[in-house]
């Protein structure tokens, strides 16, 4: 999710004057923010629709197989997000560079404008995936929630294609606010409204397996484990919140552990709705879990409200798009039409993708690993090079060359399954 405040931006080289993407949503610069604030801070940042894939995603890996990936992205999640910390403390404490806000900022003093460029570009696709996916989940749910036993087409166009244009011109109108921080309580509501429907969606994957137990398959192929991996690291996405969530905490020698403390909670929160969803329905399991439940009240209640928080969410993670875009091509000022332009651009993705998983898969394979891995190792290895000694130089190159490996395989079995027919 995203979050706000006026004091850090992903990319800008200067403090912008409105709020920007990265952003703690809770507390302000000013005030600093306790333990318990942080920890909501970076549970916000964290979680989004990735987790309605998982169980999908366990169907395809195994559920053993999937829970251990899942686990150890979390793990390496949280030690390259670490990294990120300890690189910008020992910039601000040697170099005095006291305006590294943000992960971009931190790209431009590592690695000067091809280190900021590399982050933004990563930033926009990785942004862009998200609004992508967030249309996809929209589009399917209230093509399943209206059209279940409805015409193959309407005026010409697929239920799911409906739906999506009928939302654009209101996307339209939401992307054109110059800037967010009125929207930013719906994040939080969003959020809210997440967790509520989860805790509702596992009750009923308890209650369906007890009731068809269904086969079960533990270990997937060593073909499929790119694609888990990349589902995996989507979900987990949101390191480039964490150096502004850092700066703010108010003891900044708990971080650390808080940080540690959340991504248990949100690993172990994120395997059990996989593992359950994927008991409940076996290998009937949907690329959106929630689209398994049917026609029924509670089904339908929790795909609406998921559809409307994503849909005020939406211009929230367009945010950091627009800004880097306008900074690069209009002179860092406000362009209805290219924000514009920039919305009809997802929304055209979001048609010709017929599969919401797959997508999670190959925006975790490709800009989410180098943004969570590649980038932060290198960081890194580039500032304590001098100090690291050979093993934590293996361990950082180590980090490097699998984000790589990961990215390149995970992407190309990403858009495998793409483009593979369906059964």
């Amino acid at each position: 999710m995203v979050v706000f405040d006026k004091d850090a931006t992903s990319s800008s080289q200067t403090l912008p004057p409105f709020p920007r993407e990265d952003t703690p949503l809770l507390g302000k610069h000013r005030h600093l923010s306790s333990p318990s604030k942080t920890f909501a801070n970076v549970f916000i940042a964290i979680v989004g629709s990735g987790v309605l894939g998982l169980p999908y995603t366990f169907k395809k890996t195994g559920w053993v197989f999937g829970s251990l990936v899942l686990f150890s992205v979390a793990f390496l999640t949280y030690h390259c997000m670490m990294l990120l910390v300890r690189t910008r403390r020992r910039l601000d404490s040697d170099q005095g560079l006291s305006k590294i806000n943000s992960f971009g900022d931190l790209g431009f003093a590592v690695c000067g404008p091809i280190g900021r460029f590399a982050v933004d570009i990563s930033i926009v696709l990785a942004q862009a995936g998200f609004c992508v996916s967030y249309l996809i989940f929209i589009s399917n749910s209230l093509a399943n929630v209206f059209n279940y036993s409805g015409p193959d087409r309407v005026l010409g166009l697929s239920p799911k294609s409906l739906y999506l244009w009928s939302c654009f011109p209101f996307q339209l109108g939401l992307n054109s606010i110059p800037t967010l921080t009125h929207l930013a309580p719906l994040s939080i509501f969003a959020d809210v409204v997440d967790l509520g429907a989860m805790g509702i969606v596992m009750v009923e994957d308890v209650m369906i397996f007890l009731q068809n137990r269904p086969s079960l398959q533990a270990f997937g192929g060593f073909s499929v484990f790119f694609y888990g991996l990349g589902v995996a690291v989507y979900a987990f996405e949101g390191i480039g919140m964490i150096l502004p969530l850092e700066s703010e905490a108010e003891d900044k020698d708990k971080f650390g552990k808080v940080l540690a403390l959340v991504m248990a909670f949100i690993a172990l929160l994120y395997g059990g709705f996989g593992v359950l969803g994927y008991f409940a329905f076996g290998e009937e399991t949907k690329d959106i879990i929630t689209t398994n439940f049917g026609q029924g009240l509670v089904s339908t209640l929790v795909q609406l409200g998921l559809c409307i928080n994503l849909f005020f969410t939406l211009p929230l993670m367009m945010n950091p798009v627009f800004e880097v875009v306008e900074r690069r091509f209009w002179d860092g000022r406000y362009c209805l039409w290219l924000r514009w332009v920039m919305v009809f651009g997802i929304s055209l993705v979001a048609l010709t993708v017929p599969n919401f998983a797959d997508f999670l898969s190959l925006v975790g394979s490709s800009v989410c690993v180098a943004l969570g891995f590649v980038f932060p190792a290198l960081f890194h290895l580039m500032v304590f090079k001098e100090e690291l000694g050979w093993h934590g130089m293996v361990l950082d190159g180590t980090i490097v060359v699998l984000g790589a490996i990961i990215g390149v395989s995970g992407t190309w079995s990403s858009i495998a399954e793409i483009v593979a027919p369906k059964a």
